[in-house]
């Protein structure tokens, strides 16, 4: 379905020294340095697979998809979609994919949402009868119906999120990329998503590579992730092998008397454990991530103990989130990818 292969994109930025002087200099003499975005990614997704493919900012992800969808030509390497190589026969392989980019609207700004479901009826040659059959069963999925006969402009983030998946899947396409779907959405819109997108591959059995920084989308999405950081594939399996080969990974989370800005390990401890970031603005807890087979758990406990005032502490294995914030800040040891793609 998706066979990439050794690909490879590189930017030409241009360069220049600071100043007026600088600015002048370049005028006449422009210099220029190679941006590697990615690097030799090799993969291979199967039809109906649902793919997470997730890393840190700047790591390369919106590049590939960018080329997976023909808007970008490869410096190098073989990517191919449904036996399509994308940047070649762009107008043929967006026949059979749907993508859903962030904030970006794919819908017509100042028109109802309905009208521009019916533009994408021409745009894509959708029978008749099975665009009232598709988005009939849209309509009543995501609830869309109070939503159709409003402008797009006028639709909250939430709404217009719902509508953006529903136009990405309205033409059955077999392949489909989300990047950041749930991206600023509240709790009950995630999982209605997520549902949407659990039944449309169920039913149609499309394949779904997702990218995203929240991981309960994957988790709740996807049955195998590919880590890429810096532009290289650093991780490719499942979920539960990730789990597997991290399954020593303990989380401690401390709840103290007071407030503390800027938390630091004692130093017994800090070459065997890390904070995990907080998300919020809760200062009194403090969650501990560590291996059990480099520490124990009493003596992570007693090291906070003597150092912090503790009121109480929960302990529990460490969620996906917690293994792959601690892949992008210690690195991956023994690599695991698939056997290269032949």
């Amino acid at each position: 379905m998706i066979v990439v292969k050794n690909l490879e994109k590189y930017y030409k930025i241009a360069k220049r020294d600071p100043g007026l002087r600088g600015a002048v200099k370049s005028l006449f003499h422009r210099k220029y340095e190679t941006k590697k975005a990615v690097k030799r990614i090799s993969m291979h997704i199967e039809s109906g697979e649902m793919v997470g493919y997730i890393g840190a900012n700047g790591a390369g992800k919106s590049t590939t998809i960018k080329m997976l969808t023909g808007i970008l030509t490869p410096t190098s390497g073989e990517v191919k979609v449904n036996g399509i190589i994308p940047y070649e026969n762009r107008k043929q392989n967006a026949s059979h994919i749907g993508a859903v980019f962030g904030q970006r609207t794919q819908l017509f700004w100042d028109i109802p949402v309905r009208e521009s479901y019916e533009l994408l009826k021409h745009i894509y040659e959708i029978p008749q009868k099975q665009y009232e059959e598709t988005l009939a069963e849209f309509v009543e999925v995501l609830h869309l119906e109070p939503l159709l006969g409003i402008p797009v402009r006028q639709l909250s983030l939430g709404q217009k999120m719902r509508c953006e998946l529903a136009a990405a899947f309205l033409h059955r396409p077999k392949v489909v990329y989300l990047d950041e779907p749930t991206i600023g959405l509240d709790v009950a819109v995630k999982v209605r998503i997520r549902n949407f997108i659990k039944q449309m591959n169920a039913r149609y059995g499309t394949t779904v590579l997702l990218t995203t920084h929240d991981m309960q989308d994957i988790e709740e999405i996807c049955h195998r992730i590919i880590i890429i950081d810096d532009g290289s594939v650093i991780y490719d399996g499942s979920i539960q092998d990730i789990k597997a080969q991290f399954g020593d990974k303990r989380v401690i989370q401390f709840e103290l008397e007071h407030s503390i800005d800027h938390f630091v390990l004692p130093e017994e401890i800090r070459s065997a454990a890390v904070v995990i970031p907080k998300t919020d603005e809760d200062h009194h807890v403090v969650s501990v991530s560590f291996s059990s087979k480099e520490i124990s758990g009493a003596e992570v406990i007693s090291c906070m103990m003597k150092h912090y005032p503790v009121l109480d502490l929960t302990i529990a294995d460490a969620k996906i989130e917690t293994i792959v914030e601690e892949i992008y800040s210690k690195g991956l040891k023994g690599r695991v990818q698939h056997e290269e793609i032949h």
